[in-house]
């Protein structure tokens, strides 16, 4: 943009202007990007829950259809429970620390299996709790 003075003749902004313009701007980006990522880190935690009441809802369907509790994850695609086994969104891998049914108190005592699933991320969620301890 340019400006008309008194003479007739065109001028454009100053420096300080310019600066000025910047300066606000750079405010502006150094609020919004933590807010950003922030949101990020929330959707991911979103996805993460929302996985693991999947995969939890399934081990127990398919623990009460077997009449016993699947071997491995990929048994739970193979069975038809699951198209894939999803992906941890912490990780980025469908690499998901399985936790075993103990013997004893198992459903089928001679092959115990999956108890339930956790994430393998040893980060912190926003609320300060270890996303492998959900």
């Amino acid at each position: 943009m340019a400006r008309r003075i008194r003479n007739g003749s065109w001028r454009g902004f100053t420096l300080i202007e310019l600066m000025i313009v910047m300066a606000i701007i750079a405010v502006l980006v150094s609020v919004a990007v933590p807010m950003y990522q922030k949101s990020v880190i929330r959707a991911r935690e979103t996805v993460l829950r929302q996985n693991l009441f999947t995969l939890r809802t399934v081990i127990d369907e398919y623990t009460y259809d077997k009449s016993k509790a699947p071997q491995s994850l990929e048994d739970l695609v193979r069975e038809g429970y699951l198209r894939q086994i999803p992906i941890d969104p912490m990780t980025g891998q469908a690499d998901w620390e399985v936790i075993m049914e103990d013997a004893v108190s198992s459903v089928n005592q001679s092959e115990p299996g999956i108890f339930d699933v956790r994430s393998r991320s040893t980060k912190r969620s926003l609320e300060g709790t270890p996303y492998n301890e959900w």
